[in-house]
């Protein structure tokens, strides 16, 4: 597939502020490209803006806030006259078993990957419509196969690569295309946060290879970068993740039975897990709720 140069083209990365969707500016900004970055640390996104080689700009916005998505949407569309990539990259995450999880992050996992995902969408499809762009929307390996103690991560993102299939059906006749993003276990924030827990650590480290390394941060988003040139229906951060397409119909029964051995070998261990979410952009997205829940009683 021929490549879209990204030079003068104009990139909202949502979730920017570290990690996957800091690196994807960083990177996406060395390659010409205006870059819009959102998310909710005001500080962090503005140091990035100013590091960057060359145009860009920062919002603050929750993803799962229409009315605030849409306030961006508009503004990026005034503030550069265009918008041509669209990357979903915001998400947290939460681990532990099910039956002990705390409600309101199990539910926040989902309101932040899904509907975070949609709202994003919603906001920016007809800026994509116009330029006839580019939406990627982040998903990951827990899309292709479930994990016990991940039940809501791995709802999330296999409802984040089910809207984008269906979503591409939609719009594709208007030119817009709509790619899925794959990464594995990745040295981020999240990854380190949720490797805190022993259990969830050591449970990692027991799946299978190649599904139990954590990979380079800096080859998966260069393989991003080329997906989002290539306007590719499916981007791989790491290349082992497109053979696991074809495994898909038997993963379900085989972590089935391979997770009930390892979660009867934890055990007792499994009392008193942590159940809130994870690594330092969980604690930026408990802050801005709790800051936005003061501001709402005052």
């Amino acid at each position: 597939m021929s490549r879209v140069g990204l030079e003068g083209q104009v990139a909202v990365v949502t979730g920017a502020a570290r990690g996957v969707g800091e690196l994807l500016a960083r990177k996406l900004s060395a390659r010409g490209a205006k870059v819009a970055l959102v998310g909710l640390e005001p500080d962090a996104l503005k140091q990035l803006s100013e590091r960057l080689h060359g145009d860009s700009d920062h919002w603050y916005a929750d993803v799962t806030d229409h009315e605030a998505m849409a306030r961006v949407a508009e503004e990026v569309k005034e503030r550069f006259g265009k918008v041509d990539i669209v990357v979903a990259n915001a998400g947290v995450a939460t681990g532990g078993p099910f039956v002990d999880s705390d409600p309101e992050a199990w539910r926040r996992v989902i309101e932040v990957n899904l509907i975070g995902s949609a709202v994003t969408a919603r906001a920016f499809l007809p800026a994509l419509v116009e330029s006839r762009g580019y939406l990627l929307q982040i998903a990951s390996l827990a899309a292709i196969t479930p994990s016990p103690m991940m039940t809501a991560y791995c709802a999330s993102k296999s409802g984040v690569e089910a809207f984008a299939h269906s979503l591409r059906a939609e719009v594709g006749y208007r030119g817009v295309r709509v790619g899925v993003g794959y990464l594995s276990w990745t040295d981020t924030d999240m990854v380190r946060g949720a490797d805190q827990d022993d259990v969830m650590r050591e449970l990692r480290q027991r799946l299978p290879w190649p599904a139990n390394k954590t990979y380079p941060l800096g080859p998966a988003v260069e393989r991003i970068v080329a997906g989002i040139e290539r306007r590719s229906s499916h981007v791989y951060g790491q290349g082992w993740l497109r053979g696991m397409q074809g495994l898909r119909g038997a993963l379900p029964g085989l972590i089935g039975t391979v997770g009930q051995r390892e979660m009867r070998r934890f055990g007792q261990r499994l009392e008193g897990i942590r159940t809130g979410l994870v690594g330092a952009g969980g604690a930026a997205d408990e802050e801005a709720r709790a800051g936005s829940r003061a501001t709402h009683r005052s």
